[in-house]
């Protein structure tokens, strides 16, 4: 088939397609050292092991002749180009981080990067909890949120006890901050 018909070609420059979280304008890209740890593995995992594995697979499907129709080959180029896609994304991410260890925080009585918060809204029954991390760590199903989302904004520089609003689209929601937990310094 000729490139007429598709939309792709050798030269395709995919890094706008990785999504970015949003920073507000002149902040850092705070980052746990777990989160800076996990990071740096999955870079060294794609570079180390996962494209030479797919160059190899490339190498040897074009020694095999016609490329045009050449699966392996074309699939090869194409996952070569999301790797290195991915390995430029995750080389700026660490370029720009700031690595902060939420144990060594002195201010353990007051809510800031890292800590784990124990919360319960609008006298519901059940205590919520969420752990503040860097935009790259985010795992709603985790209870992980980044520094820069609303409730971690309304949660930040609370102490036990403090009643605070969170703006919602529901409306405007009343949280009690029951606990402040940060990791214990090794």
């Amino acid at each position: 088939m000729s490139k007429a018909f598709v939309r792709e070609s050798d030269t395709e420059d995919d890094d706008d397609l990785e999504p970015v979280a949003p920073l507000p304008k002149g902040a850092k890209n705070y980052i746990t050292p777990s989160g800076h740890q996990r990071i740096k593995d999955e870079l060294l995992q794609l570079i180390d092991v996962d494209r030479p594995e797919v160059v190899r697979t490339v190498s040897w499907a074009a020694s095999n002749g016609d490329r045009s129709e050449n699966g392996d080959y074309i699939y090869g180029k194409r996952r070569l180009r999301e790797i290195d896609r991915r390995i430029r994304f995750l080389t700026k991410r660490l370029d720009a981080a700031e690595v902060v260890d939420p144990a060594g925080q002195p201010n353990r009585d007051q809510v800031f990067f890292g800590a784990t918060v124990h919360f319960l809204r609008n006298d519901a029954p059940d205590e919520e909890t969420v752990t503040i991390v860097g935009i790259d760590e985010v795992d709603p199903l985790q209870g992980r949120v980044s520094w820069i989302s609303p409730i971690a904004r309304a949660l930040l520089k609370a102490r036990v006890g403090d009643v605070l609003s969170l703006r919602t689209p529901a409306g405007i929601d009343e949280i009690e901050v029951v606990e402040i937990v940060y990791p214990s310094a090794n």
